[in-house]
């Protein structure tokens, strides 16, 4: 009995306390449900606060990306109507389109076909030379790691890019010079400044059109740094950034275009009146030999310069992500230390430019000997130089008085890049 009543007794306390036990868990369920739901309504809070943190951001970077390139278009659409006005004011000057289009492809038929061959003898170089630039390395090791890659055809990566990227410069070149002597010779104020200040002028032109040209330069850049990839790379920044992702590294081209062209242009005038110019006529080899030698030393003095520039710019400009110039400058700095930022690619380049200085002056006599004949060729080598060899008075603008943006005939071969 008292086994039975303990029984019965243990019976109600089980389930009394079953009931309990249940409401406790109940609760304890209900408790943890509620602090669930309430964790869940905080951390969606918490969401749409982030949320209405991060739109006024990004509506901030939009509306300072729409004004900031807004900006350069109305900067760019002011000096566009400068130079218009200069040159519909200025009877001084006359454009000469025809001769411009002749200078892009390197001075007729026999430039062309010179510039041509250049290209295809000297890309692998040039490829190496970007390689470089991009993922360090030596020369050496630079030419066995893309042979491995592709073989021979991993060195012409970007070729037709290149093609087309050295005569349209060219010629925005000399549009950009002659559009800038317009202006500066119907502005009676512009007229009067100093040579350098001109110079400067002329450089910014210079720097302001390969800006223009980025896109062509950046789709021939990426292919040489990173290969068969490269154009599946750029439609994917493309996607990802916009088509301003072509113009990566403009801001880089213009600054290592500005830098490099004045000391290129200062020592090129040195080196023309300390260098004795032989007889054209009947020392026209050597001729040919001193003005690649002076295009060669004036390219040393400009590229080591700009060399830090172009190295940040090309990095910048084939790389997979967005990367800032000071970032790019750092990851190069981290690599290969001062050294990797101000040398990497140079001495390759050096070589590059001496080769294709030499190798300009020697194709483009050889094409117009066989295209015009024994004599004349002479004949008209010597004209054309004499037309780009005159040196203008002292009170001659800077345009006048210094060559053309390319330089004289072989100086437009030695500073042909690709």
């Amino acid at each position: 009995m008292s086994h039975d009543e303990q029984g019965v007794g243990q019976s109600p306390k089980s389930t009394e306390r079953t009931p309990l036990l249940a409401g406790e868990q109940t609760a304890h369920g209900g408790q943890d449900s509620e602090r669930s739901s309430l964790d869940g309504r905080q951390a969606s809070q918490d969401e749409h606060e982030e949320a209405a943190l991060l739109e006024p951001q990004q509506e901030k970077r939009t509306a300072k990306w729409y004004l900031w390139r807004a900006f350069w278009v109305i900067l760019a659409t002011l000096v566009l109507a400068l130079f218009i006005k200069g040159w519909v004011d200025s009877d001084a000057t006359d454009f000469d389109l025809g001769g411009a289009l002749k200078r892009a492809l390197g001075g007729g038929l026999s430039g062309a076909a010179a510039m041509v061959l250049q290209v295809l003898l000297l890309m692998p170089i040039r490829t190496i030379m970007n390689y470089q630039y991009r993922h360090g390395s030596s020369l050496a090791t630079a030419t066995k790691t893309l042979y491995q890659d592709g073989g021979i055809g991993r060195y012409y990566q970007g070729l037709f890019a290149a093609l087309i990227q050295g005569p349209v410069s060219r010629f925005g070149d000399t549009a950009a010079n002659a559009g800038i002597l317009a202006l500066l010779r119907s502005n009676s104020y512009l007229n009067r400044m100093p040579t350098l200040i001109q110079t400067i002028f002329a450089s910014l032109c210079a720097a302001a059109f390969r800006m223009i040209l980025t896109p062509i330069d950046t789709l021939k850049t990426t292919l040489q740094a990173q290969g068969p990839r490269g154009t599946a790379l750029l439609r994917q920044r493309i996607k990802t950034n916009g088509l301003g992702s072509l113009w990566w590294g403009a801001f880089a081209t213009a600054a290592a275009t500005f830098v490099g062209h004045y000391p290129w242009f200062a020592t090129y005038n040195f080196l023309t009146e300390f260098i004795e110019e032989p007889s054209k006529e009947h020392q026209l080899g050597l001729y040919l030999l001193r003005l690649a030698f002076i295009g060669f030393c004036a390219s040393i003095v400009s590229d080591t310069i700009s060399n830090s520039l172009r190295v940040v710019k090309t990095y910048r400009q084939v790389n997979d992500t967005k990367v800032s110039y000071s970032e790019a400058a750092r990851l190069v700095v981290l690599q290969d230390g001062l050294s990797g930022l101000f040398g990497r690619g140079l001495p390759t380049r050096i070589l590059a430019n001496g080769l294709q200085g030499i190798l300009f002056s020697i194709l483009w006599k050889l094409f117009l000997d066989l295209t015009v004949g024994k004599k004349k060729p002479v004949r008209s080598f010597n004209m054309y130089c004499e037309q780009l060899t005159r040196r203008a008075d002292p009170k001659a603008s800077a345009a006048t008085e210094m060559p053309s943006v390319d330089g004289e005939l072989i100086m437009m071969g030695a500073r042909y890049q690709f």
